[in-house]
């Protein structure tokens, strides 16, 4: 099995930065995609950034210019970088990798922006 962990959430003010990691492990013989999504409270899980294998990536239109996704695939993680957050992202965060014919998702990182 392939178990997917979060960390890195927590409480930040706005315009403030969170880096939020996700590690892979398990049996692992293949990773395509990889990508953050969240959740807030009384709304639909929504995609926030994916990156794939060839490292390319795609935004949601309200984090571009802010948050960054990237992977490290020697380590089977992936990161997002928060920047100048705001209060509409707070969110449960999760992460989910793209196997063979499946997804793996994360247990998600609470993210609370607030001053």
């Amino acid at each position: 099995q392939v178990q997917v962990v979060e960390s890195g959430g927590g409480l930040v003010q706005p315009g403030g930065s969170l880096r939020l990691s996700c590690v892979a492990s398990g049996s692992i013989f293949s990773v395509y995609a990889m990508g953050w999504y969240r959740q807030a409270p009384g709304k639909e899980r929504e995609l926030v950034a994916a990156i794939a294998n060839d490292f390319s990536t795609r935004y949601a239109e309200s984090v571009k210019g802010r948050f960054t996704i990237s992977r490290d695939n020697a380590k089977n993680t992936v990161y997002l970088q928060m920047n100048s957050v705001q209060h509409e992202d707070t969110a449960v965060y999760y992460c989910r990798v793209g196997l063979a014919g499946t997804a793996t998702w994360g247990q998600g990182t609470q993210v609370t922006v607030s001053s």
